[in-house]
């Protein structure tokens, strides 16, 4: 027994270096396997179902749009009511009337002798408190009294103090006039000499002015 291990002790250097020259592997510990069957089963995990969403319980917004508008609106309708004011309706003559609307186509023939043919045939008349009638003689010298009619109405009821004037129009062709304009005298004389129709020929005079 001795011997054996005396041989072995001496043998073991050599085997040693003989294996690891040729490479031989060494042998594995052997580990223990086991099968999927014998490993622990984990625990799966829980998954919880509803049947329906879940809804979200709608809280009132504070700030409502159609609120603020409704606000507004009534807001508005208030401060045009805090501001609308009442205006002076003084009494005022049929003669304040004609002397005023006489001023008023004076100035005008001055200022647009056109316009002055068209209305200066106009009858104004006062038929009561509030109302002022004018008597036109056609569509078109009405159309040219809207030209102005601003501008005398609101010099009048400064003038007299009424500012609730009601204006009526009334048509009457007896009232029509024949427009005589620069041209219509112009030609006349042209008739009587015809060399102003030669030089008109010839300037191309402007009536317009």
């Amino acid at each position: 027994m001795l011997r054996l291990k005396k041989k072995y002790l001496i043998l073991a250097p050599l085997l040693n270096t003989l294996s690891e020259i040729l490479d031989i592997p060494k042998p594995e510990p052997k580990t223990e396997t086991k099968t999927a069957a014998e490993l622990p089963k984990e625990a799966a995990p829980t998954i919880i179902k509803t049947t329906e969403p879940v809804a979200r319980k709608k809280i009132p917004s504070k700030y409502s749009i159609s609120a603020v508008l409704e606000k507004t609106e009534v807001k508005d309708e208030v401060v045009a009511n805090e501001h609308k004011e009442v205006l002076p309706s003084s009494h005022f003559t049929d003669t304040d009337l004609q002397n005023e609307w006489q001023k008023f186509l004076k100035d005008l023939q001055k200022e647009d002798v056109i316009v002055y043919n068209a209305i200066s045939s106009f009858k104004l008349q006062k038929k009561d408190e509030d109302v002022v009638e004018i008597t036109y003689p056609s569509e078109s010298a009405k159309s040219e009294f809207e030209k102005v009619r601003a501008g005398f109405f609101n010099h009048f009821m400064h003038k007299v103090n009424h500012f609730n004037i009601i204006v009526e129009f009334k048509s009457d062709v007896s009232l029509k006039r024949e427009i005589v304009t620069k041209r219509m005298i112009f030609d006349k004389f042209a008739a009587i000499n015809p060399v102003l129709k030669e030089l008109d020929d010839l300037f191309k005079f402007d009536f317009n002015s």
